[in-house]
C-alpha cells in the first residue's frame, strides 16, 4: 500500500494562490494531488506528470482515478515539462511539487524489476514504453562502466567486486536477467553491510537511477523551474537519499544568491537572486513510526523572486 510521504507539510508550503496553476510533476497515484486541489478554489488547474504508463492509466480509471475537472494527467517524463506546458497553453505556474524517487506501486509489481524483495525480469525503466532495461544494460556494459554506475549512483564501495562477478557470470553464458539473479550475484561480491540492509539494495538504487537518468532529468526540471514559476511561485521537492538531496540543496543555494564580480564589487549584480529558500522539512517522529519509507525524506522549498 503507497502512503503519501510529507502530505500536508508539503501542500502547505507549495499553495500561495488558490486559483493559480500547479503541476504535481510526480504524480504516482496521487496522494499530493488530492490533497492540492482539495487546498485550491473553482479558477484552479492541476497537471499531474508521471512518466510511468501504469500511473497515467490509474488517474484516468479506477480506485485511484482523479475525476475533478480542475485536474489533467500528462505522459511524460518531468524533464519534458516545459513542452509538456507549452502543448496546454501554459507559459507560467504557481508551484511545483516534485516527490522524487520510486513509488510503492512500483517496488510491488514484481515485473517491473524495482525490488529485491521479488522475483521478476530486471526491468527497472519507469517509462515502460522506452528506453533499456537494467538487464540489457548488465548485458553489454564493460566492466568498467558497470562498476562507475553501482560507485557513483549507488555510493557503494564494494562496486568494483560487483561489477567483476556480473560480467564473470556473464561471460560464462547466464548472464543476469532476473531481480533474484543479481541480487544472488551481489550477496556473493558483498563482505559486509550495514546492520538491516540487504547487500544489493545499493546495486539496485543504482542501477535504477542510471536507467532512468533521473539525476540528470532532475537538474534539467530544476532548471525549468526558474523560468516556469511566476513572481510568488514555489518549489517544493522531496527526496529521499543524498544524491537527490545533494542536487536540490545545491541549486537552491545558487540561485539564492546573488552572483557578483569581485573585479567590480559595487557594480550590480552579474546574476540576481531568482529564488529564495524557506527551508526544510524531515517528516516527525509518528510519521516515521507509521511510514517507513518517510525515514530518510527531506522536503526543500523555494520561492521564486521577481
Amino acid at each position: 500500500m503507497h502512503t503519501t510521504v510529507l502530505l500536508h507539510e508539503a501542500i502547505d508550503a507549495l499553495v500561495t494562490q488558490p486559483d493559480g496553476i500547479y503541476v504535481d510533476g510526480t504524480f504516482g497515484r496521487g496522494g499530493h494531488t488530492r490533497e492540492l486541489l482539495s487546498r485550491l478554489g473553482p479558477g484552479a488547474r492541476v497537471i499531474g506528470i508521471d512518466r510511468d504508463p501504469a500511473a497515467v492509466a490509474a488517474a484516468l480509471d479506477g480506485p485511484d482515478a482523479v475525476r475533478d475537472p480542475r485536474f489533467k494527467i500528462v505522459h511524460a517524463s518531468f524533464a519534458q515539462l516545459p513542452g509538456a506546458l507549452a502543448e496546454r497553453g501554459i507559459t507560467r505556474i504557481a508551484g511545483l511539487l516534485l516527490d522524487l524517487g520510486v513509488s510503492s506501486p512500483q517496488i510491488d509489481t514484481p515485473e517491473r524489476g524495482f525490488s529485491f524483495r521479488f522475483d521478476g525480469p530486471l526491468d527497472m525503466r519507469m517509462d515502460t514504453t522506452r528506453g533499456e532495461t537494467a538487464a540489457d544494460f548488465l548485458a553489454r556494459a564493460d566492466e568498467r562502466h558497470i562498476a562507475e554506475v553501482i560507485r557513483d549512483y549507488g555510493e557503494e564501495r564494494f562496486a568494483v567486486s560487483i561489477a567483476k562477478a556480473i560480467v564473470a557470470v556473464r561471460d560464462a553464458g547466464t548472464p543476469v536477467r532476473t531481480t533474484r539473479e543479481l541480487s544472488a550475484v551481489v550477496a556473493r561480491s558483498v563482505k559486509t553491510r550495514e546492520a538491516g540492509q540487504d547487500p544489493a539494495t545499493r546495486t539496485f538504487q543504482a542501477l535504477r537511477i542510471f536507467v532512468n537518468a533521473e539525476l540528470e532529468e532532475l537538474e534539467q526540471v530544476l532548471n525549468a523551474a526558474l523560468d516556469l514559476l511566476e513572481t510568488g511561485g514555489r518549489l517544493a521537492v522531496i527526496s529521499f537519499h543524498s544524491l537527490e538531496d545533494r542536487i536540490v540543496k545545491t541549486f537552491i543555494a545558487r540561485e539564492s544568491k546573488a552572483e557578483i564580480d569581485r573585479r567590480a564589487p559595487f557594480a550590480p549584480p552579474a546574476r540576481a537572486l531568482r529564488l529564495h529558500a524557506l527551508g526544510r522539512i524531515k517528516p516527525g517522529p509518528t510519521e516515521v513510526l507509521n511510514n517507513g519509507r518517510a525515514r530518510s525524506a527531506i522536503l526543500r522549498v523555494a520561492e521564486r523572486l521577481a
